[in-house]
């Protein structure tokens, strides 16, 4: 019995993630939701076969239910049901504005991960416009960001992290 309560532990947690990982709110809800029964099952399954309850004077001590999964499990529901709320008011709320519950890319994600990959030759006075235009763009205006001139690829930044024996040459800005 404790090998399948494991599995289906495994199997929640499993299901549960990649529910987490997708893009629509409502899976998010819901994968939380599987990764949290996984963990009950699990704090429960640890806790050892039953026995009488943990009252002074009621029995011997090897006799009792071990009471810190219980206290465990129950913690997690509580956790699991302030989350929950809080990712349904989200979800109404995107609901309202949006009317999908699809989590978007965030400009500032994108303007981090093309910052990488920047030209070298940017100057600090052209990144602040570019970070600006970020602060200030709508969500349509992620493609003009990334279709930007200015920041074209660098191939010398792949070709040098892709190869792990090369050793890297500070730049001109003193950067390793």
């Amino acid at each position: 019995m404790t090998v399948l309560l494991a599995f289906t532990a495994a199997a929640l947690f499993g299901i549960g993630t990649w529910l987490l990982l997708q893009r629509r709110l409502t899976r998010i809800i819901i994968g939380l939701g599987l990764i949290s029964h996984g963990t009950n099952i699990l704090l429960l399954t640890s806790g050892g076969r039953g026995g009488i309850p943990p009252l002074v004077g009621r029995g011997e001590a090897a006799d009792f239910s071990d009471p810190l999964p219980q206290a465990l499990a129950l913690t997690a529901i509580v956790i699991t049901f302030g989350v929950t709320a809080f990712l349904l008011a989200m979800a109404y709320r995107s609901w309202q504005l949006t009317h999908d519950d699809l989590v978007a890319d965030d400009v500032e994600d994108r303007l981090v991960a093309t910052r990488g990959r920047a030209n070298r030759d940017l100057t600090d006075a052209q990144l602040a416009d570019l970070e600006h235009a970020a602060d200030s763009a709508d969500d349509d205006d992620v493609d003009d960001i990334e279709s930007d001139p200015t920041l074209e690829r660098d191939d010398d930044v792949d070709d040098i992290e892709s190869d792990p024996t090369s050793e890297r040459q500070p730049d001109d800005r003193g950067e390793t």
